[in-house]
């Protein structure tokens, strides 16, 4: 039937589908359908305390797995995720890689301080909250940027995959808020990160364990997304403000932490300008940023460095913010790869092959020595 190669056309389709089919499944539970229930109590489904009968909610593994997994089944994907990410990189993927990241978190961050600023750090203009705003910009899509970079960059480009691993999860997000006045103590972020620690550790002590859990990044994603989507209502996408909001996101993730890595690299004398355009998107799993920092936030409540209240203004937000962050996702997904084929006709026109590595001094009209990829090593 070919269903995993249908659910991959749609953009970040393993990420977005399982959490549409979570959320249509939350919904009719919502809806309280009275021949639903009564089959549900007819089969022995234990009464909620409200007293209705759901379908995600009959117990054992069923539920907890498709209902009450997101958080474990969160850590375990950001535990396979550090795995992946590897500490020994040449010099000049290094340098792209931390470049390009670096660039990313900045614009990420200064857009949602002033768009909080001057509107609300909560429910700001569109709706769009801080926290939303730099989840979506700061993390990019790898899985796109390797392709793209693939197709269209050098090999040095292809190399910074391994660096911008790094913002994969909510730590950049969690950083943010800290440096932000969001008061979340250490040890919230020690229980938010130790899974990427631990897995980053791991993958880098032994390959076989990274070869291992590899599989892991991609195989848990439709499990705690559909996860995720089960804490919501499909009246939250089909939210006339929910969706604008979304596109503005994606508007903003590809003009703003695209533009701003083209800056940056023109600055540190980078010619091709493919790598910027590539990261200029929203990660599939940053949708799962919000239910991280709602944990991290639960953290903070229970060591009284945050109060009840305050934790609560993010666990309120998961829902909302998650599906603005996923059609972000969807949104990038489309236009990212166009602004990578405009920027690499652009750049060809004036003579910039994108797949030749520019390595050294030569002190020709250019300053600069034109070298295949394969020729020399970038390191």
């Amino acid at each position: 039937m070919n269903i995993k190669q249908s659910i991959e056309k749609v953009p970040g389709g393993l990420m977005v589908i399982p959490l549409l089919a979570g959320a249509l499944i939350n919904t009719i539970d919502q809806l309280h359908i009275p021949f639903i229930m009564n089959f549900l109590k007819d089969i022995g489904v234990a009464a909620t305390e409200d007293g209705n009968y759901e379908l995600l909610r009959i117990g054992g593994f069923s539920q907890a797995l498709f209902k009450d997994g997101a958080l474990t089944l969160c850590a375990l994907f950001l535990f396979c995720a550090g795995s992946q990410m590897n500490l020994r990189v040449g010099g000049r993927a290094l340098k792209k890689g931390v470049l390009l990241t670096s660039s990313k978190y900045a614009t990420g961050v200064i857009i949602g301080v002033l768009w909080g600023l001057l509107s609300d750090p909560v429910h700001g203009f569109l709706g769009l909250s801080t926290m939303a705003i730099i989840a979506a910009m700061t993390n990019g899509n790898g899985g796109m940027f390797a392709a793209l970079t693939g197709q269209y960059g050098n090999r040095s480009d292809v190399g910074a995959t391994a660096v911008l691993s790094l913002n994969d999860g909510p730590f950049f997000t969690l950083m943010a808020l800290g440096m932000m006045g969001a008061n979340f103590p250490f040890i919230a972020f020690i229980a938010v990160l130790l899974p990427i620690l631990i897995g980053m550790l791991l993958g880098n002590l032994d390959k076989e364990i990274r070869s291992f859990l590899a599989a892991g990044e991609y195989l848990v994603i439709p499990f705690f997304a559909f996860a995720l989507g089960t804490g919501m209502n499909l009246s939250n996408f089909f939210n006339p403000e929910v969706v604008g909001a979304g596109l503005v996101l994606a508007l903003m993730t590809i003009i703003f932490t695209g533009g701003m890595g083209a800056l940056v690299f023109k600055l540190f004398r980078e010619k091709s300008k493919i790598a910027p355009w590539a990261e200029a998107s929203t990660a599939g799993n940053a949708a799962a940023t919000p239910a991280a920092i709602a944990a991290a936030a639960t953290v903070a409540s229970g060591s009284g460095l945050m109060t009840a209240s305050q934790a609560q203004v993010y666990q309120d937000l998961v829902a909302v913010a998650t599906a603005q962050i996923s059609i972000s996702t969807i949104t990038t997904a489309l236009l990212c790869p166009v602004a990578v084929i405009l920027v690499n006709n652009y750049q060809t026109k004036r003579g910039i092959n994108g797949k030749v590595e520019f390595y050294g001094k030569t002190g020709d009209r250019n300053g600069e020595k034109e070298i295949a990829a394969g020729d020399v090593p970038v390191s």
